[in-house]
């Protein structure tokens, strides 16, 4: 690991039941880079992701995150992970749900987050009265609220139309330029487009980038 590695993953094996998810998958990232999972549903961008937040452990190989082991790490101003669902508390607001890391911090969230997701009319909706859309966005809002060393997000424009996209595309994009070590799982040529470095996976093997 060299000085300028945040994330550093060394022969990781991941098995689940009979099936082999990942084989052998090594790399490290540095902060304030785009790196984006590309690949067919199925070929372990997800599972790869659970073990960058540490809420997985490998079944062999060594996940590294800041030089210490993921595992037991996982804290919104660090390691911030958006799942495919959102998994929002229903009963509250959309302002509530995104804020919640910074007020569990005692920290102020930025003032402008929500307008930046086009979600600053909805602030005051309970979470549960808002479309799939909606809770996506609240929940990249939730992600990036403490500007975290990692944020890992899966399908992130996912449920959104062409303008909800952008706006997603530019949060992420200002959240590398923050410093954030942002890794994208996605299907999305828009956000493969925009890649610092593009890591396919396949079968749970990890691709050279074409």
């Amino acid at each position: 690991m060299t000085t300028a590695d945040l994330v550093r993953l060394e022969s990781v094996t991941h098995v689940r039941g009979a099936t082999t998810v990942l084989s052998d998958i090594s790399l490290s990232l540095p902060p304030a880079r785009l790196a984006v999972l590309a690949g067919r549903s199925g070929s372990g961008k997800s599972t790869l992701l659970h073990l960058m937040a540490g809420v997985m452990s490998p079944t062999s190989g060594t996940v590294l995150v800041d030089g210490k082991p993921a595992v037991g790490h996982h804290e919104w101003d660090r390691v911030a992970l958006l799942p495919q669902r959102p998994a929002l508390a229903p009963e509250l607001t959309v302002a509530e749900n995104a804020h919640l890391p910074a007020r569990l911090r005692g920290r102020t969230p930025p003032a402008d987050l929500l307008t930046r997701l086009g979600l600053s009319g909805l602030a005051a909706r309970p979470a549960h009265d808002t479309s799939l859309g909606e809770q996506q966005r609240t929940a990249i809002a939730r992600t990036l609220v403490l500007t975290p060393a990692v944020a890992l997000l899966d399908e992130p424009t996912a449920h959104q139309d062409d303008e909800h996209v952008a706006l997603v595309l530019t949060a992420l994009t200002t959240a590398v330029t923050a410093g954030t070590l942002v890794v994208a799982a996605t299907h999305d040529q828009r956000i493969i487009d925009l890649a610092d470095e593009l890591l396919p996976l396949r079968s749970g093997h990890l691709e050279p980038a074409r």
